[in-house]
C-alpha cells in the first residue's frame, strides 16, 4: 500500500471516477421498471466498479449480475462480477483500451435485463521504476513503467520542467504472454545553481492513467533511488534491500485445471541483530518473513524479494534470488499480548554483510554514476523518543520500493489499527490488530509497499528509532507512515528468542544524508474550498468573535472568516494575535467553530501582507508536560473513537491551527463518514487526516486493485 509496507506487485495509482455513466433500463415485471447506473463510463484495469440497479420508484431491484460481451483477447476475459454489483476487469488487455457489456437479469424474471457497456483502459502494475530519485548534475536515470496491455500499449513520458534535463526517445517491450513494459532515460542538466525539483510523468497511451517520478536534483555528488534495494547482490547482502519468505505466494488454476503463482510478497531486510552470545539475525516484519503467522519456523528467506523476481521461489527454474537465512523466531501477531510486527531470520552463513551495513547510510561516491554507499547503523538499543529530541528531529529509512527518504515525527502514543490477510491478493482476512504507542512519520512520499521492515533512523547520527511497517495516504500529498519503537522490536523479539537482543553497527554516530521528496514539508498546503454552509459559519462565528477578542491591549489586533487546517473543509475564525505577545490565550472554538491562531503585527493586518495561516514547523515543538498531557487524553479518549468503524488511529500530535498546542491525531478512513468529529476532546484540539484504510500488501494508493506481474504466467507454460 499509506498502506502496509509489505509488498505485492501493485498499482501506481487509484483511478479517477468522476463521469457519471448513462444506465440502460427496460420494463420489470409488475408493470415497473429498473435500470443499471455505475460511477463511471471507464475504468483502469487496476480499478474497480461498483454497478447498482434500481426500480423506477427509486428502490433497489433484485437482479443477478453478468459480463456480457468484450471484445478483450479470448484468453484474457472480460472480468467478473460478484453479487453485490462490484466489477473488477481482466488483469490485461489485448487493445489499447476494450469495451465490456455489464447485463442486469431481474431476478422475479430473468428475461427482462438492463445493460451498461463501459470503457476498460489499461493500467499501471506499480509505480514508475524507480519511484522517486535523487540525481547529481549531469547524471543519467533509466526509468521505466509496466502496463497491463499484452502485445501493445504506449507509455508517453512528460517532463514538467524542460529546462531541468532532457529526456531520451522511449523504447517498449511487447509480447503476447507479457505486459508491455516501456524505458526512457532522463539526464539531468549540468548547469545547476542549487538543489531542485521536477517531475517525469508517464500516462498510458491517451488515457488519464498516470504515474509520476520525483526528482531531487543536485551538485553535491548525491545519486540515489531504489534499484540498489530492489536489485540481487552479488557477494554479502547489504540490509535495506528486497528480501521475502520463499513460500510467499498465492497458487491459483488456470482453465484447464493447472496450477500456477499468480501473486506473491516481499518487502525489506531491515538491520542486523545478535544475541548475548553473538548469533546473528535479519530484523523485519512479522508479515514480511512469516507471513503474517503463516510462516513456520526454518523458512528460507530470499534476497532479493519474489516480487523482484517475476514470483519466482527457489524452487522455480530461472529463479534469481539466493537464501539469505533462515525464519527463527516471530512475534505473533494474532494476540492482545504483543505490540510490535517483527520477526528474525537467522543468517545463512556467509550471505549478510556481518557489520551491519544498510544500503545508502554512508557517503556519496566521487563518480557522477555513483551511488550512497552502504553503512552501518549505530549499534546497541537505539534512540528513545521525547521532548527533548522531538523538536526538529528528521528520520531516514532505506526501503526496497522507496529508496533512501527523510522526513519528520508527526505523532507519538499512536494507537492504530492495522489488517492482516493469510494470502497476498488479500481475499482471505487473518486478523485486525491494534497496535499502541506508536511512531507515525509525516509526509506521503516517506515509504510505500514494500518498504516493510526498514529499520527508522535519527538522520542526525544514525540512531535506529524504529521498524516500519504501515502508512496510508489520500493520494494527494497528505500521508502517515508507521513505526514500533526500537526499544519494544528489540524487548518483544528477545522474550521469544529468550536473549537480549541488540542492533549491529558502529560505535559512533554520524549524520545520514536526508532526501525529502514530500511537498510543503515546513507549512500546511493550500486548503480546500469551503462550502457554502461552512462559509456562513465562519462568518457568523467572526462576528461572535470580532466582539468577544478583540483588543490589541490584550494581544488580539483582529479576526476574520477562515479554513480549519486541522479539519480539512471545516470553518475556522481566524484570530491575528500580536507576535510580541505569543503567550495570548485564545479559545480553541466560538460558537462551536474552531479558531485558527496567527502570530503578526498590526501594520502587516493594515496593509493586507498578514499570512493567511500559521506557521507550522515540520515535526512536533512540544514540551513534556503537553506531551505527557495529551498522552493521558489519547489514553482516555482512544477506545471512545474507535468505537466508530471509519476511525483507525488515534494519536498525539501538534495542532495545525494552533502549533503553540498539541492535538489528538484521529485517522478517518477515507472511504467511510466517521459517525461525529468534534472539534476538542478533554480540552486538547482535534486534528484529522483521511486516509486510506492501512493493509499489509497493497500500495498505499489502496483505493487502486494491485495486479501480479505474474497473473499472465497461466497464459505459458513456464515462468519468465
Amino acid at each position: 500500500m499509506f498502506a502496509s509496507r509489505k509488498s505485492r506487485i501493485y498499482a501506481a495509482c487509484a483511478p479517477l471516477l468522476i463521469v457519471v455513466a448513462g444506465c440502460g433500463a427496460f420494463p420489470a415485471s409488475g408493470g415497473g421498471g429498473f435500470a443499471v447506473s455505475s460511477s463511471a463510463t471507464t475504468i483502469a484495469t487496476t480499478g474497480q466498479l461498483q454497478f447498482k440497479s434500481t426500480l423506477t420508484d427509486g428502490g433497489a431491484a433484485a437482479v443477478t449480475w453478468s459480463v456480457s460481451a468484450t471484445q478483450n483477447g479470448a484468453s484474457l476475459g472480460a472480468g467478473s462480477i460478484d453479487a453485490t454489483g462490484l466489477y473488477t476487469p481482466p488483469n490485461a488487455l489485448s487493445d489499447d483500451s476494450i469495451s465490456v457489456d455489464i447485463t442486469a437479469h431481474l431476478q422475479s424474471d430473468p428475461s427482462r435485463t438492463a445493460s451498461e457497456t463501459i470503457t476498460v483502459t489499461p493500467g499501471f502494475l506499480q509505480p514508475l521504476l524507480p519511484e522517486n530519485a535523487a540525481l547529481a548534475q549531469g547524471g543519467t536515470l533509466e526509468i521505466s513503467a509496466q502496463i497491463a496491455e499484452v502485445d501493445g500499449g504506449t507509455v508517453h513520458w512528460n517532463l514538467t520542467d524542460g529546462a531541468m534535463g532532457t529526456l531520451s526517445q522511449p523504447s517498449c517491450q511487447r509480447g503476447k504472454q507479457q505486459y508491455t513494459t516501456c524505458k526512457i532515460s532522463y539526464t539531468a542538466t549540468s548547469t545547476l545553481t542549487g538543489p531542485q525539483s521536477t517531475h517525469i510523468i508517464a500516462t498510458v497511451n491517451d488515457t488519464n492513467t498516470q504515474a509520476m517520478l520525483h526528482l531531487l536534483l543536485n551538485n553535491d555528488g548525491i545519486n540515489s533511488s531504489a534499484l540498489p534495494n530492489q536489485a540481487a547482490q552479488t557477494g554479502m547482502i547489504s540490509l535495506g534491500a528486497s528480501g521475502s519468505n520463499d513460500g510467499d505466494y498465492d497458487i491459483y488454476k488456470d482453465a484447464a485445471g493447472d496450477s500456477y503463482i499468480a501473486d506473491c510478497c516481499g518487502g525489506t531486510l531491515g538491520a542486523l541483530v545478535e544475541d548475548t552470545e553473538h548469533n546473528q539475525f535479519i530484523l523485519s516484519n512479522n508479515h514480511v518473513l512469516a507471513e503474517s503467522d503463516q510462516g513456520r519456523i526454518g523458512d528460507t528467506i530470499d534476497q532479493p524479494g519474489l516480487i523482484d523476481d517475476a514470483c519466482r521461489p527457489l524452487s522455480q527454474q530461472g529463479s534469481t534470488v539466493r537464501p539469505a537465512g533462515t525464519l527463527r523466531y516471530f512475534v505473533p501477531l494474532a494476540t492482545n499480548e504483543s505490540n510490535v510486527d517483527a520477526a528474525l531470520a537467522a543468517v545463512t552463513p556467509g550471505a549478510i554483510n556481518p557489520d551491519g551495513s544498510i544500503l545508502q547510510l554512508g557517503q556519496a561516491s566521487s563518480s557522477i554514476s555513483g551511488s550512497l554507499g552502504a553503512a552501518p547503523p549505530v549499534a546497541g538499543s537505539g534512540e528513545t523518543l521525547n521532548a527533548n529530541n522531538l523538536n526538529g528531529l528528521r528520520v531516514v529509512k532505506s526501503g526496497r520500493t522507496t529508496g533512501l527518504t527523510c522526513s519528520t515525527i508527526e505523532s507519538v502514543n499512536l494507537a492504530v489499527k492495522v489488517d492482516y490477510y493469510k494470502d497476498c491478493a488479500e481475499t482471505q482476512p487473518y486478523y485486525t490488530k491494534t497496535f499502541t504507542e506508536q511512531i507515525g512519520i509525516g509526509g506521503d512520499s516517506f515509504s510505500d509497499s514494500g518498504d516493510s521492515g526498514s529499520l527508522v533512523l535519527d538522520a542526525a547520527n544514525a540512531q535506529p528509532i524504529g521498524l516500519f511497517y504501515a502508512g496510508g495516504t489520500d493520494g494527494d500529498g497528505n500521508g502517515l507512515s508507521v513505526a514500533s519503537p526500537i526499544g519494544d522490536v528489540l524487548t518483544e523479539l528477545g522474550n521469544q528468542s529468550g536473549s537480549k537482543l541488540s542492533i549491529v553497527g558502529s560505535k559512533t554516530g554520524r549524520a545520514i544524508t536526508c532526501l525529502n521528496y514530500d511537498r510543503n514539508i515546513d507549512a500546511v498546503p493550500a486548503l480546500p474550498e469551503l462550502s457554502h454552509a461552512a462559509e456562513s459559519l465562519a462568518k457568523n462565528a467572526t462576528q461572535n468573535a470580532a466582539a468577544e477578542l478583540v483588543n490589541h491591549e490584550n494581544g488580539v489586533l483582529g479576526v476574520a472568516a477562515g479554513k480549519s487546517a486541522d479539519s480539512l473543509g471545516e470553518a475556522a475564525v481566524t484570530v491575528y494575535v500580536d507576535k510580541t505577545k505569543p503567550n495570548t490565550i485564545i479559545p480553541q472554538t466560538i460558537a462551536g467553530v474552531r479558531t485558527m491562531l496567527i502570530l503578526t503585527d498590526a501594520q502587516s493586518i493594515a496593509n493586507g501582507t498578514a499570512p493567511k495561516l500559521p506557521a507550522n514547523p515540520a515535526g512536533i515543538q512540544l514540551s513534556a508536560s503537553a506531551l505527557s498531557s495529551a498522552a493521558s487524553v489519547e489514553h482516555q479518549y482512544a477506545a471512545q473513537l474507535f468505537a466508530d468503524p471509519a476511525i483507525f488511529g488515534v494519536g498525539v500530535t501538534q495542532s495545525r491551527d494552533n502549533p503553540r498546542e498539541a492535538a489528538l491525531l484521529v485517522l478517518v478512513d477515507m472511504n467511510k463518514s466517521a459517525k461525529v468529529m468534534p472539534a476538542t476532546l478533554g480540552g486538547l484540539r482535534v486534528r484529522y487526516m483521511q486516509l486510506h484504510r492501512f493493509h499489509v500488501t497493497k500500495s498505499k494508493y489502496a483505493g487502486a486493485r494491485p495486479v501480479s506481474s505474474c497473473s499472465l504466467q497461466s497464459l505459458k507454460p513456464g515462468y519468465r
